[in-house]
């Protein structure tokens, strides 16, 4: 499926995690590593580990089946979405209808990780993106947050090189022509500018300025920073 298609009345929203062989699913993957850490590190300390992924999916995790499959009873999952999704097939997952940025998500619980792939992009103005990471920082000194960099030639959600420096009238104006990566061709102008207006992505100074204590973490394909990752971890001592 190319970058840019023109008008099909029976798209399909892709799906390259689908396949195990995917580039998607093998960035993904090598990406987990960095989570598989640091849940390792909890369950060094506790018998039982609890995390919250803000924004996730169960599907996501299936990147790490074999891996909570050994830590069977071990490991439970809240995932947070402000939209339902499928119910979890397995038990370790419980989902919840939250806004991530919502200062009062939670309350005063805590968690052993707070978990976030790709998904701060999406929250809003910068306003909502500070909320965001404050609601980060809160639930745990761990956590995993990973967004898209800003200065990647190829934006990863519309799949289109150097969509992300354009012009947001140019954005929207494409959006009306074409199939863009994961968004059908919008049928109205509204849509056309919700979708474009919709993502956000953050370079790695952005990313650190949210996330200040955090060790921040570059994903690199060819030399170029396709990802960056803020690693939260607690004070030593």
């Amino acid at each position: 499926m190319s970058a840019v298609e023109t008008l099909d009345d029976h798209w399909v929203k892709p799906d390259p995690l689908s396949n195990p062989l995917s580039i998607e699913r093998r960035f993904r993957a090598r990406r987990f590593e960095h989570v598989r850490s640091l849940i390792e590190e909890c369950l060094q300390q506790k018998e039982r580990v609890e995390i919250v992924d803000l924004g996730g999916t169960e599907k996501y995790w299936l990147i790490a089946e074999d891996f909570l499959r050994e830590q069977s009873g071990r490991v439970a999952i809240t995932l947070v979405n402000n939209e339902p999704i499928d119910p979890p097939k397995s038990n370790i997952f419980t989902s919840l209808l939250g806004d991530a940025c919502d200062p009062a998500l939670f309350g005063d619980r805590r968690f052993d990780l707070v978990h976030s792939n790709s998904v701060i992009e999406h929250v809003g103005e910068r306003e909502r993106m500070a909320a965001f990471a404050r609601n980060v920082r809160r639930m745990s000194d761990r956590y995993y947050v990973q967004t898209p960099n800003f200065w990647f030639p190829l934006e990863p959600h519309f799949r289109v090189v150097g969509f992300q420096w354009l012009p947001l009238p140019l954005r929207a104006m494409l959006m009306r022509q074409f199939n863009l990566g994961f968004f059908p061709r919008a049928r109205t102008v509204e849509e056309a500018w919700n979708n474009v207006r919709e993502i956000r992505l953050l370079d790695r100074r952005a990313v650190a300025e949210l996330f200040p204590s955090a060790e921040i973490r570059i994903e690199r394909v060819a030399g170029l920073a396709k990802s960056v990752m803020a690693i939260g971890r607690p004070a030593a001592g």
